[in-house]
């Protein structure tokens, strides 16, 4: 994914909007889906003196988790570890992107990333699978497999789906993003449609190879993310 893609364009609910086809991005592709509901989180846990950390929240997915071309302390994961601690949470977000990674590399290092502290897991592959002409049968077979390892073992899922370019042409188009909606449905995870809704397409949020966020682009996913993962972490500390 760390090569740069001719531009493509992708059609969702009447709008277009240019995006890098190696991006390969979200399922939904018009925008956030809408965040669960999060309620009732001002007071929830105060930013007084945080513990160390007694929950992980591992993020299992490629390039774009990774942070290719950023600061380690800059790609989302590492994002999302600060808030959370910043809003009192005794949590470490543990950064599990390798670049270039396909759903069946994910699957295969899945159990050495989950140990007895994860309790979410940040689901973000699919991208290279796609790259690669791989089966959508295969695909759907690893994205299962890596939710039910982790449901298995408790652990909260959340599941952000990406997009097949459309050179393959709209049908397979259309069932590359089914696989994540159904299996969303199917296994009940928080889902998140387009990972980088606002970031894609924008020179000033990407990095000179039009494909990967710059450290804005990275903070515009951070927030993003943040309403399903809060929810998440607030969730399993509450137990």
């Amino acid at each position: 994914m760390g090569m740069i893609m001719d531009l493509w364009h992708v059609v969702s609910r009447g709008a277009r909007a240019v995006v890098p086809a190696a991006l390969l991005l979200c399922v939904a592709c018009a925008g956030p889906a809408p965040a669960p509901s999060t309620a009732a989180t001002a007071g929830a846990v105060t930013s007084a003196a945080v513990p160390p950390a007694s929950v992980k929240v591992v993020a299992l997915g490629d390039s774009l988790t990774a942070g290719l071309g950023l600061d380690s302390r800059e790609a989302y994961p590492a994002l999302l570890d600060a808030r959370l601690r910043d809003a009192g949470y005794a949590v470490e977000v543990v950064n599990a992107g390798v670049s270039g990674d396909t759903t069946a590399g994910g699957l295969r290092r899945l159990d050495w990333s989950i140990d007895p502290s994860v309790r979410v897991m940040i689901v973000a592959l699919g991208g290279n699978d796609a790259l690669r002409g791989l089966p959508l049968s295969e695909m759907r077979r690893n994205l299962a497999a890596i939710i039910e390892r982790a449901q298995a073992r408790q652990v909260t899922v959340i599941l952000a789906g990406l997009e097949a370019p459309p050179n393959l042409g709209p049908e397979h188009t259309a069932a590359f993003r089914q696989v994540y909606r159904d299996l969303a449905s199917q296994y009940r995870v928080a889902f998140l449609p387009f990972l980088l809704a606002g970031v894609a397409g924008d020179p000033t949020l990407n990095q000179a190879d039009a494909v990967h966020p710059n450290a804005a682009g990275a903070r515009k996913v951070a927030d993003l993310l943040w309403p399903y993962v809060e929810a998440a972490v607030r969730t399993v500390v509450s137990r």
